[in-house]
């Protein structure tokens, strides 16, 4: 087991209310596990992944990732979010090799590791060009690969691909599985698209509306890569949709 949810809670003060944003969370998620989290806008989905990730807290209940309680940010959970976050002053090579500079890495090692990570997702061409020379799906992959190469034991990613059109995030969705694949990282991914869910995940966690309570785990027993018209594909959508017009 990676992470170990225990009847968390969470609430903000907003004016001076008091503002339920999810309620009675309690959820396991396993090694190596590609774990996709659904709900309507509001229900506090990238709220629940910021706590998982130790930059947010709850305000009951317990997170812990192998048996040790989360209270901090870590190396260990690499953090993906919707906007590329990428540095606009660094080219695409440096952007990828930051975290490793930041620990203190030999130049040469960092640079070796930092192409092998963009030669990854096809990149290598452009690893000397700066974020606004790229295309928003090429700027989402460096983003990914800065969080892969710092060899986190999971990776945790915002509804990452919600900005680009549908052919270039069918695209990056493929390239996601088939790096997961490689990596074996557990993945932690928030989306309010169903087919994005079901097409990449093992399992799907349904939210509900705000407070954010969970109403159903969904099995994704689908062979990889995907058939988004296949009958059970189209069948599992049509499950998950149905639960979030509740």
């Amino acid at each position: 087991m990676v992470f170990t949810l225990r009847n968390v809670n969470k609430r903000f003060i907003d004016n001076k209310k008091d503002l339920e944003i999810l309620k009675d969370i309690t959820l396991s998620i396993e090694d190596g596990e590609f774990l996709a989290i659904v709900g309507p806008s509001g229900c506090g989905k990238t709220t629940l992944l910021r706590m998982i990730a130790g930059l947010d807290f709850p305000t009951d209940g317990t997170i812990t990732e192998n048996d040790v309680t989360v209270d901090s940010p870590s190396p260990e959970r690499g953090f993906v979010f919707q906007q590329y976050s990428l540095f606009p002053w660094r080219t695409v090579i440096d952007n990828v090799a930051f975290g490793l500079e930041v620990r203190g890495m030999d130049t040469d090692e960092r640079y070796s590791m930092a192409r092998k990570y963009i030669e990854m997702v096809g990149l290598s061409s452009f690893e000397d060009s700066y974020p606004n020379q790229l295309s928003g799906g090429m700027k989402q992959r460096v983003a990914i690969v800065r969080a892969l190469v710092n060899n986190p034991n999971a990776l945790l990613m915002d509804e990452p691909f919600a900005a680009l059109d549908v052919l270039t995030r069918h695209k990056l969705q493929e390239e996601l599985v088939r790096i997961w694949e490689e990596e074996q990282k557990t993945i932690v991914f928030v989306t309010h698209n169903v087919d994005e869910a079901v097409f990449m995940a093992d399992r799907v966690v349904v939210l509900s509306q705000r407070p954010g309570k969970i109403i159903n785990n969904i099995n994704i027993d689908l062979e990889r890569i995907r058939d988004r018209t296949a009958p059970k594909f189209l069948e599992l959508k049509k499950d998950i949709t149905d639960l979030l017009q509740i």
